[in-house]
């Protein structure tokens, strides 16, 4: 896969034991099936455990491979599976995945809890460290 959704499977509303994320995932992977040629086919869905935005939940994460992360919090299962399906289409556009705030779908533009630069390895030659 290219890319990826991890949405936290720990996530629970405050004062309550609903955890939210396993109806995010169920509720967002039928919406890209339903999509069809709308969404690329290369989206992974997964859980994960706990991604520390405990305080806005649910949390949800695109990767990419060389592409910028993003992290949204404060997603509801009941009204931004439009947004968070909007924003894959558009991440799966972005050649390095970067795009403005104001660019971004409906409640993602004011949800950003993280955007993180892609990954740049940097290999120093053997001789250059040796000398």
């Amino acid at each position: 896969m290219e890319h990826r959704i991890t949405i936290c499977t720990s996530c629970k509303h405050k004062g309550t034991q609903c955890r939210p994320g396993y109806e995010l995932i169920e509720r967002l992977r039928a919406a890209i099936a339903d999509a069809g040629d709308a969404v690329t086919e290369d989206f992974e869905i997964s859980g994960v455990a706990c991604m520390a935005g405990c305080d806005r939940p649910c949390t949800v994460a695109y990767h990419g491979t060389r592409k910028a992360t993003y992290l949204f919090g404060d997603i509801d299962p009941d009204t931004d599976v439009d947004d968070l399906l909007a924003f894959a289409r558009q991440y799966a556009e972005l050649e390095d995945g970067w795009c403005s705030s104001v660019d971004r779908p409906g409640k993602l533009r004011q949800t950003t809890l993280a955007r993180v630069p892609a990954a740049i390895v940097a290999i120093e030659r053997t001789e250059a460290r040796a000398s």
